[in-house]
């Protein structure tokens, strides 16, 4: 007992001033690869360079990789390791196997944390190797793969996917959620050690100041015209056939909308034969992403299988209102009625209802896009970077203090609230 709260006191008074650290980032998607993972790995290691930290990135190798010739220009040490083509997305890569390579290299130079954000092959070498050199790890939860596996003809396989997923996530010290809704449900599904650290959003790259007359006439928008955007993966686990279904019910109460699409996936071909007067811009970056956002008039968002949903803050922060189900990050920062517009998780009656009265009502699609930037503007990604900085200090001294305070005690209790 006088052990554990020795232990205890050992957390409590570990140095509150921000210290340097020697962090190892594993994933298995980096850009140029385009995914809301590999975007947020992005802004998660620029963050961490900007207040100092030593970063290394392990990931696998890409065909035409900026990163593989400017990373060491850019200051960022990276480990390049093999990888395959994931089936169905040959655009990304899977990265195999690599624990000996990696014990060798964290043998040579320790890292501080091991922080693992994919459950793949190259993740769960990395997350062996640092169990086995007692090295502090930390894990993200960001993709419900569980949830895919009904989109692929592979339903039966769901339990097992969750089975391993939690036997993953559960090896490690922690394992971070974006939201607290998600932090709820993989707690119920035996997940343990969870910590909710929000995402955040780039609130100068994603702007209502980039909306662009220009552009709209480019895609053929005529000054009456009203633009449905949808931004993602052009793929089954996406429900785009709730997004087709929904655009089709707004046409029939004002037929001057219009469908433009951002993205790309083994659907497209499906997408483009079903709404044929959509407008199909295949993959943006950059600019002409945020461009996109600032110069549409709603978001639709109609997937059911996100961990979070990085686009309903990009949209919320080029000043564009989003329709979505009540989840994932629309339940965190939308506010029905005044930001954008939410239905009941799964009610798809009730979604399409929704985007009916949006399609009539001008008067409601103008209050919503007021109200939309102002929902994001606590969410820079600075306030981010600080909270998992704060939750890595932690793991260090509850390390520092014993593994039966890492594994039973909850040393994270006292961190700020998220969102504080």
């Amino acid at each position: 007992m006088l052990a554990c709260m020795d232990a205890r006191l050992m957390i409590e008074s570990y140095p509150p001033r921000r210290a340097l650290l020697r962090v190892s980032v594993v994933t298995e998607t980096f850009p140029p690869e385009v995914n809301g993972v590999a975007t947020t790995m992005e802004r998660m290691v620029q963050g961490l360079q900007r207040r100092d930290h030593d970063v290394q990135v392990v990931r696998p190798r890409q065909g035409a990789d900026a990163y593989d010739h400017d990373g060491s220009r850019l200051g960022l040490e990276q480990v390049l390791t093999r990888g395959v083509p994931i089936p169905r997305y040959p655009q990304l890569r899977m990265g195999l196997p690599a624990q000996r390579a990696l014990q060798a290299l964290w043998m040579r130079r320790r890292p501080d944390i091991v922080h693992i954000a994919t459950e793949g092959p190259l993740g769960w070498s990395a997350l062996r190797t640092a169990r086995k050199l007692r090295l502090p790890v930390s894990t993200d939860f960001r993709t419900h793969f569980d949830a895919y596996s009904a989109h692929y003809g592979v339903g039966w396989l769901r339990r097992s996917v969750q089975a391993y997923l939690r036997r993953f996530h559960n090896q490690a010290d922690c394992t971070l959620v974006p939201t607290e809704g998600l932090r709820q449900q993989l707690r119920a599904a035996g997940f343990e050690r969870l910590i909710v650290v929000q995402r955040g959003v780039d609130i100068d790259r994603f702007t209502p100041a980039l909306r662009n007359p220009t552009l709209r006439t480019v895609w053929g928008i005529q000054p009456d015209q009203r633009v449905l955007l949808y931004v993602g993966r052009l793929a089954a686990e996406k429900n785009l056939a709730l997004l087709a279904t929904a655009f089709d019910a707004m046409c029939a109460v004002q037929p001057t909308w219009r469908l433009v699409v951002v993205g790309d996936g083994p659907q497209r071909a499906w997408l483009s034969q079903r709404c044929p007067h959509a407008v199909l811009l295949g993959t943006l970056v950059g600019k002409a992403l945020a461009q996109a956002y600032a110069s549409s008039d709603l978001l639709l968002f109609p997937s059911l299988t996100e961990t979070f949903g990085n686009v309903t803050l990009e949209a919320l922060a080029s000043g564009l209102p989003v329709l979505a189900f009540d989840y994932a990050a629309a339940a965190e920062v939308v506010r029905h009625g005044d930001s954008g517009l939410l239905a009941p998780v799964g009610d798809t009656d009730a979604y399409v209802a929704l985007a009916r009265a949006v399609a009539r009502d001008d008067a409601l699609l103008q209050r919503l896009r007021a109200g939309a930037v102002h929902a994001v503007q606590h969410r820079g990604w600075e306030h981010i970077i600080e909270r998992t900085e704060a939750v890595w200090l932690r793991l260090l001294a509850a390390h520092a203090a014993g593994p039966t305070v890492v594994k039973s005690s909850p040393w994270w209790d006292g961190l700020p609230a998220t969102g504080a």
